[in-house]
């Protein structure tokens, strides 16, 4: 082997290589687009979550946004009214009104506890696979498949898993609604704080049929409908109650005391 070759051969790659660095470096100085300072500014100021609730990737996407598009200052669902005030200091624009908080919503009761077991399932511990994969391990095809995709995607560590179910902290939640789109199921709704008292069922099924897996699945009994008398807030959707969270929020805790599954709970 000549070893003047390789020393020579590996010479010219490297003054190659350095020569074609500080070209890209020069090219990039003279001619590379420039990030206004204040998109950092703002970055700081915002929670860094990158929870995606803004409606942009992530919290840079956002601030280049604020900063060059001039989109609204109060898209941050976790951020708070200090947040808010600095960010108008940091871009000389006004705030405008904070969002309405937000909360997720898990609209399933059915535990280990309380559900029936169709199968057992030892695959990949991720809902959407589950889900694909004969429905999981419940008997209900509505109910929460339990195996923590929400909880993984949650940065703010309000979700966790309890005896197959996933429960919501009300106090960590920021209503970002990084669960809500990942969930199979479409089991988590993001709904306006105020409504405190929710239907913790999604099953479509009648009630004879519910009775039989689940103890707290909603069997369209329409006794709450009938104690909240308005159409506006409370209705059935076949044989479930269903609230519209977009009206004013129930106050007639009631409906809590008369359910007979204990399906309607008081959240936060």
């Amino acid at each position: 082997m000549d070893l003047n070759l390789i020393f020579t051969t590996t010479a010219v790659i490297s003054v190659i290589g350095l020569v074609c660095g500080i070209l890209l470096a020069f090219i990039a100085k003279k001619f590379g687009e420039k990030e206004d300072p204040r998109v950092a500014l703002v970055e700081d100021v915002l929670p860094g979550a990158n929870c995606g609730g803004c409606g942009y990737a992530g919290c840079a996407a956002y601030a280049r946004a604020i900063v060059l598009d001039d989109a609204p200052l109060n898209l941050c669902i976790p951020s708070g009214p200090k947040t808010l005030e600095a960010l108008s200091r940091v871009t000389g624009r006004a705030g405008g009104e904070m969002v309405e908080p937000l909360m997720a919503v898990i609209l399933c009761s059915g535990d280990r506890n309380a559900a029936q077991r169709q199968s057992d399932y030892n695959g990949i511990s991720d809902c959407s696979a589950a889900n694909v994969v004969a429905g999981g391990w419940k008997a209900c095809a509505y109910g929460c498949l339990g195996f923590g995709t929400c909880a993984r995607m949650c940065a703010f560590g309000a979700i966790s898993i309890r005896d197959g179910l996933a429960v919501v902290d009300p106090e960590l939640c920021t209503g970002c609604g990084a669960c809500a789109k990942v969930c199979p199921r479409m089991l988590i709704k993001i709904v306006p704080r105020k409504h405190k008292i929710n239907i913790m069922c999604s099953s479509l099924e009648r009630g004879a049929v519910v009775r039989k897996i689940c103890e707290k699945g909603c069997i369209g009994c329409t006794m709450c409908v009938r104690l909240e008398n308005n159409p506006e807030t409370l209705s059935m959707n076949g044989a479930l109650a269903r609230i519209d969270y977009s009206k004013e929020p129930i106050k007639n805790e009631g409906v809590i005391e008369k359910c007979p599954v204990k399906c309607i709970v008081k959240i936060g």
